[in-house]
């Protein structure tokens, strides 16, 4: 092995770093994993209910979600997790950083989860609503039947897109100080002197989405067989 290879593995993978460091940036993983997880609950399901607000075509109802959704679609997530853990104390709503990142994240995801299953249920024919109406069913049952199991196939590979992207934005939190894994990993790189806590952060990042990537193409092959 010449030199410079052993200069590249002594920095980037040094196994006496990694050791000392990777009980820390794992349990780093398990604050991503858990702020990831509600985000990806709390943002689906919010935007399902904005996307079926918006589906009665109530102008109270419908103004509200469409000002909700381009407004936060338009702002960065972090400028959001900034505004929330350092706005909201100065009117007495102090919140923690996991708190501050879950929300934000959870606001911008059910913001493009609204676009996506609105989108879905725009896509569908006109009359499907009033054939399942002239069945007896009544508005909610023929969307909880007919229209909305079609709008949520069709919104799948927008959304789990979205699904990746936000949750992967859980590393804005080390901005508010959030014990994810980039913020563990800086922090143990900077201790260190090296940056291989940053390479077993990378690693961590891998074993956390790349099964999130799997699934999603899974969903999305699903949806496009209709099955």
């Amino acid at each position: 092995m010449n030199e410079a290879n052993a200069g590249f593995l002594f920095t980037f993978f040094n196994p006496a770093v990694a050791a000392q460091y990777w009980r820390e940036i794992a349990w780093g993983m398990v604050v991503t994993v858990g702020v990831g997880a509600a985000t990806v609950v709390t943002g689906v399901l919010a935007g399902l209910a904005l996307a079926l607000a918006r589906a009665t075509g109530r102008t109270w109802l419908r103004i509200p979600v469409v000002v909700f959704s381009d407004v936060t679609r338009s702002l960065p997530p972090l400028v959001i997790i900034i505004l929330l853990y350092f706005g909201l104390p100065a009117v007495n709503l102090p919140l923690s950083s996991f708190t501050s990142t879950w929300l934000a994240l959870s606001l911008v995801l059910a913001a493009y989860a609204t676009e996506s299953i609105w989108a879905g249920l725009s896509s569908l024919p006109r009359g499907q609503m009033e054939a399942a109406r002239s069945t007896g069913l009544n508005w909610w049952q023929a969307m909880r039947w007919v229209l909305l199991p079609q709008a949520l196939r069709r919104a799948v590979p927008p959304l789990t897109n979205r699904v990746i992207a936000t949750t992967k934005n859980t590393a804005l939190g080390s901005v508010v100080a959030l014990g994810e894994i980039l913020s563990t990993a800086q922090a143990s790189a900077a201790v260190a002197g090296n940056p291989t806590p940053l390479t077993v952060g990378a690693f961590l990042y891998l074993l956390v989405f790349l099964p999130i990537v799997c699934v999603a193409r899974w969903l999305e092959h699903r949806a496009a067989h209709g099955t």
